[in-house]
């Protein structure tokens, strides 16, 4: 496994990163997630993301309990803030009484003193900017979290965090997780440069499109039972994806995968991890054998002969936005 920089930070994380969403407290034993995360480690994955609103704090329960036999030092706890967690006025966005009751909660299910990184899993347009970062910075102080982060923010919203940040004397925000993979790649046009600049790295999720890439779905075929495709809430995020064209692509990658001797799955991390502006990919995993491809992919430098190939198999499904 290889280790990349978080951001502009001193923390350095594995490239591939271990996340539990619509995995762990939910479609997968707790068992099972426990062998997932244990095989992670032995690989040398130092990175485990989660979020409070994952199953409603069941994924953070689990993946706190599966990491108790490891030295809190050995690894980055990622964990989130802004969802509802429950019905109140209150109970959701980046107001500093969320924020900071969200944190003291996720700390205490997950088992731990502090988190390595804490991030806004949205932009909360409700909240004054200085309010969420002041609250961020409190904690950073207090010593409950190490560094700040974002998810899915545009590049206006970050730069202007950037900003605040810089004038209050507010700790900075080091990190970015959005989606980005072959077929999506919204980031590269504002984000991507903005964050280069910026010394923001991207912790990206859905480097496989949902499964997409790793060719497991066919044109033409009814996802098999028991897939992410097959089941009515959670592909609700992979709609844009399911559809013949995207598919009947996928499947051109095929060949470009066999070529250099590497799985789809593989394949598709190490077009992520091609740029330097990529801390690490976050894959999910429901069997210990899923997390050995996807870590095996570490460390692969794609030529720019099989980077041209891939362009040309998926020309016309990739999507990258205004």
């Amino acid at each position: 496994m290889e280790y990349r920089r978080l951001g502009g930070s001193g923390l350095r994380v594995s490239e591939i990163a271990l996340g539990s969403w619509l995995t762990y407290g939910g479609s997968v034993a707790e068992e099972r997630a426990r062998e997932c995360i244990r095989r992670a480690y032995e690989l040398g994955i130092n990175f485990f993301d989660t979020a409070n609103v994952y199953a409603r704090g069941a994924a953070e329960e689990i993946v706190g309990r599966a990491l108790r036999g490891f030295a809190r030092e050995s690894y980055v706890l990622a964990t989130k803030v802004y969802f509802p967690m429950g019905e109140g006025p209150n109970d959701r966005g980046l107001s500093r009484k969320h924020i900071v009751e969200q944190c003291h909660a996720s700390l205490k299910r997950l088992g731990v003193d502090y988190v390595d990184l804490y991030q806004c899993h949205r932009y909360d347009p409700g909240t004054p900017l200085e309010e969420t970062l002041r609250a961020l910075d409190d904690l950073v102080r207090q010593g409950k979290v190490l560094y700040v982060g974002v998810s899915e923010w545009s590049a206006e919203q970050i730069s202007e965090a950037l900003r605040v940040a810089d004038e209050m004397g507010f700790d900075r925000i080091v990190s970015n997780q959005p989606r980005y993979n072959m077929i999506q790649r919204h980031i590269e046009r504002r984000v991507m440069p903005l964050c280069e600049v910026e010394g923001v790295g991207q912790v990206v999720f859905s480097p496989l499109a949902q499964g997409v890439l790793t060719g497991k779905y066919r044109p033409g075929e009814a996802p098999a039972e028991g897939t992410r495709a097959a089941n009515p809430e959670q592909s609700v995020f992979m709609r844009e994806l399911m559809n013949e064209r995207v598919l009947s692509a996928v499947e051109g990658l095929e060949e470009v995968a066999s070529d250099l001797g590497l799985s789809m799955s593989q394949l598709a991390l190490a077009w992520v991890l091609r740029r330097e502006n990529v801390s690490s990919a976050i894959v999910g995993a429901s069997r210990p054998e899923q997390v050995e491809d996807n870590a095996a992919a570490s460390g692969v430098e794609l030529p720019p002969e099989a980077l041209g190939r891939i362009d040309a198999v998926l020309r016309d499904v990739i999507q990258t936005g205004a």
